[in-house]
């Protein structure tokens, strides 16, 4: 087999593991998906909940959190790693070039996020392969990325990937990357309407798509699979400019073996998975958050309005049906977003407290995001034999 190239790098397998915030895709899951082959992805989304200042000074805990969880992700998955391929079968037949290959690791930063450049800038400072970036436009992006790089002791690049739900907002953003910086993405992220937590598009458009209720069974999904391909078409505009390959991922509703050979057949490059690694033993949540997913069951997963104003796909339990019965007072406001997406005069509750209450394993005040496909898991499993069995097909 060959290695999928991004940027300067190698990825083994065109696997990423998204990036699920807060609290849900740190070390530990970034470690053993990038150990095993694929792409291990950090959310950065308050990262640092677990710093002891984190509520006095929540941005300086969280940029110091970036750099601490990507060098214990480094450390973990050359372990994981080594003990996946060093003996394995697998590995017999293209050993030497696995020789000197490098776990593949990153972070996912959201536009939205308050200091947003502070947050790029200290991830390529950390030393990261890559940064995904979706929740608004990353226009700014590759300019943060090289005054970082400038001031970085990495010789290697950070590679840069936008996160697209339609090819205008395709269009957008490698257009002005093309006219005001000279460049254009590493890698594209396509986000459908089945993924989990935030969502880029309006509850029409997901009504339209029918992905709003039970999406598993009245998805559309051939008519979102022509808006994959009319991205991949414009990325391949780019890729002609600048005489590159710019591989493209489709994420949402993505589970098993047939999910990635079906956009594999629009052509796609890879897939984006973030329900499929929550319940594994190695994910970074709480046992009791992994229990909700499998004990879930198709009805329970709805689209639920987040304080930001955008649909998000969530569990529905307590917290969220006591929402209905009006505003959750905001005891603390943690800066996590810029004040022009969130004002917590109006919002209904903090987005903040929900998700790190999940995090938490305070289940009564928790949000619980989830993608399409949660109500699948039937029990916790191993990062290495998800894998084995989404690959195997790979080898």
């Amino acid at each position: 087999m060959e290695f999928l190239k991004i940027g300067d790098r190698s990825l083994l397998y065109p696997i990423i593991q998204g990036g699920m915030g807060v609290g849900i895709s740190l070390s530990s899951l970034a470690a053993h998906v990038a150990g095993n082959g694929g792409m291990g992805i950090i959310s950065t989304a308050q990262i640092g909940f677990r710093e002891d200042d984190f509520y006095k000074n929540p941005i300086v805990a969280n940029l110091r959190a970036i750099k601490t969880e990507l060098q214990k992700a480094r450390d973990l998955a050359v372990q994981v790693f080594e003990n996946s391929f060093k003996v394995s079968e697998q590995a017999a037949g293209f050993i030497d070039k696995l020789k000197n290959y490098k776990p593949f690791i990153g972070f996912n930063i959201m536009v939205a996020t308050n200091k947003y450049a502070d947050y790029v800038i200290e991830a390529v400072k950390a030393g990261a392969d890559i940064i995904i970036s979706g929740a608004g436009l990353p226009v700014d992006l590759p300019e943060l990325v090289q005054k970082a790089q400038e001031i970085s002791d990495n010789e290697k690049r950070t590679c840069i990937a936008p996160i697209v739900s339609g090819r205008k907002s395709a269009k957008v953003i490698l257009k002005m990357w093309d006219r005001k910086y000279k460049t254009t993405a590493d890698a594209i992220v396509i986000e459908g309407p089945l993924a989990g937590g935030h969502l880029g598009f309006s509850y029409d458009e997901l009504h339209e798509l029918g992905a709003d209720t039970m999406a598993s069974r009245n998805y559309k999904r051939e008519k979102y699979d022509a808006e994959i391909k009319e991205i991949i078409e414009e990325v391949r505009i780019y890729e002609e400019k600048f005489g590159k390959k710019i591989p493209v991922f489709v994420a949402g509703g993505i589970y098993t073996r047939e999910d990635i050979a079906h956009v594999i057949s629009l052509g796609a490059d890879g897939v984006q998975m973030g329900t499929r690694f929550v319940t594994t033993y190695e994910c970074d949540a709480p046992d009791d958050y992994k229990q909700t997913y499998i004990n879930a069951k198709e009805e329970d997963i709805v689209i639920t309005k987040s304080p930001v104003g955008m649909p998000g796909r969530a569990i529905r339990n307590d917290f969220m049906d006591r929402l209905k019965s009006g505003p959750i007072p905001i005891r603390h406001c943690h800066n996590c977003l810029s004040h022009s997406i969130c004002d917590r005069k109006t919002i209904p509750y903090c987005i903040t407290d929900a998700l790190c209450s999940a995090a938490n394993s305070d289940e009564n005040h928790a949000l619980l995001f989830c993608g399409s496909n949660a109500y699948r898991a039937t029990g916790l499993e191993y990062v290495k034999d998800i894998m084995h069995e989404l690959t195997e097909d790979m080898k």
